[in-house]
């Protein structure tokens, strides 16, 4: 994709996904919304909504049950409370990840043990994950972030040869597989987010999926204040949350999911065509896939060597948005652990609590431990991307990202 670059750029607005401009709702949604409305049944303790989107979920990804909750971090919390774990058990996750994958460790009373990333895909990786299992590692949470799938062969090696039960955090990666099969299958839980800028969208709202029959039991529970609707003598059986998604939620999910297969290979042809035009610029790297891997791309993300440009990644970034390409610098700008909720130990009271139970290697955040950590996010640069992008938009974020990395190129 050849670019002029004497030729001046006029400024375009890009579909955004916070908006109708980059979601592609309206009359499938508001078919199966005006249903649910007329028929007065908004709960999905007894609507068909619900329970049709979880049904078709569950034959979309292969798995034997899908389960809906009101959020993604609603999912996540659901599937941490599956693993049921005692306060001061360790999780292991990512240290580049939303803090709503976070907080549901620490509400069920477990600690949050951080792995260290690729810097090139920032993913977690089996090496990083088994640098930092210990005695006391109840589970392990992965985040395919951006959509580029995690090493789940050889991450799921490593957990089985020790019986540790794997959490997928699909909340970015709707469609992403790994030789044909689809991450959230995987693991024993995989966990989406149909948050508003997700491949598909109910602003809010979320899946947990399983094979296992025990899991899949513990989670409906949970979702449900461990109400057993339907059995002999249901009775509310342990601690547990209303997390239910509503019928208005569900009739647009129905509606999404049936798009889902179009979003994720638009989104898929909009990034190949990004990659062909930004390929050969120097000290910017595309998006790194490895062999085998489906990358379905929440979001653009390029690798920048700010030393390689006058400026560095935050030139780049202050231009192109001058541009009108709100691109995001260092994506969550600092690792997780460095967020007061966790670096302060700010939870329960003054209690400190389940930190105040933590061995002190779980809750060491030296920067020496996490170099691809922060190497990752002093050099990603994550650009927007939606279903409503035309080849006009891919051309204009091309062009303008190749215009400023020469006027910038050192």
């Amino acid at each position: 994709m050849a670019t002029d670059l004497k030729k001046p750029v006029k400024k375009m607005e890009l579909p955004s996904d916070q908006d109708s401009t980059g979601r592609d709702m309206g009359d499938d949604e508001m078919l199966l919304l005006g249903e649910a409305i007329a028929s007065g049944t908004l709960t999905s303790t007894k609507g068909k909504f619900v329970k049709q989107l979880e049904e078709q979920f569950a034959q979309y990804l292969g798995v034997d049950h899908s389960h809906a909750v009101n959020s993604g971090t609603g999912a996540l919390h659901t599937a941490v409370a599956a693993i049921d774990p005692e306060p001061g058990d360790e999780i292991i996750t990512t240290s580049i990840t939303d803090m709503g994958a976070l907080t549901p460790i620490i509400y069920q009373s477990a600690i949050p043990v951080f792995a260290d990333v690729c810097p090139s895909t920032y993913n977690v990786t089996p090496e990083s994950i088994e640098a930092v299992i210990s005695e006391k590692t109840k589970a392990i949470m992965v985040t395919h972030l951006f959509g580029n799938p995690c090493r789940m062969n050889e991450i799921m090696e490593i957990a089985r040869a020790r019986s540790i039960p794997v959490i997928e955090d699909c909340a970015q990666s709707f469609g992403a597989t790994i030789d044909g099969r689809y991450v959230g299958t995987f693991g024993d839980i995989g966990c989406f987010s149909l948050q508003q800028g997700k491949h598909i969208t109910t602003g809010e709202g979320g899946l947990v999926t399983s094979s296992d029959e025990a899991l899949a039991r513990r989670m409906y529970l949970f979702i449900n204040k461990a109400w057993g609707y339907g059995d002999a003598k249901p009775d509310h059986y342990f601690l547990a949350l209303n997390y239910r998604m509503n019928e208005l939620t569900g009739a647009v999910a129905v509606a999404q999911l049936a798009k889902l297969a179009e979003f994720v290979s638009r989104r898929t042809e909009i990034a190949a065509a990004m990659t062909a035009g930004l390929s050969d610029l120097p000290g910017i790297h595309t998006p790194a896939i490895a062999e085998g891997m489906k990358h379905t791309f929440w979001k653009y993300c390029l690798r920048v060597e700010s030393d390689k440009l006058k400026g560095g990644l935050d030139e780049l970034a202050k231009r192109l948005k001058e541009r009108g390409i709100f691109c995001g610098p260092r994506y969550i700008q600092k690792p997780a652990f460095e967020c007061e909720v966790i670096r302060d130990q700010r939870t329960f009271g003054d209690s400190r609590f389940p930190f105040n139970l933590a061995r002190p290697e779980a809750v060491d955040y030296s920067r020496d431990k996490f170099p691809g950590t922060y190497e990752a996010l002093a050099s990603v640069l994550v650009l927007p991307l939606n279903e409503k992008y035309e080849s006009q938009h891919v051309d204009y974020v091309v062009q303008n990202i190749r215009e400023v990395a020469h006027k910038l190129a050192k």
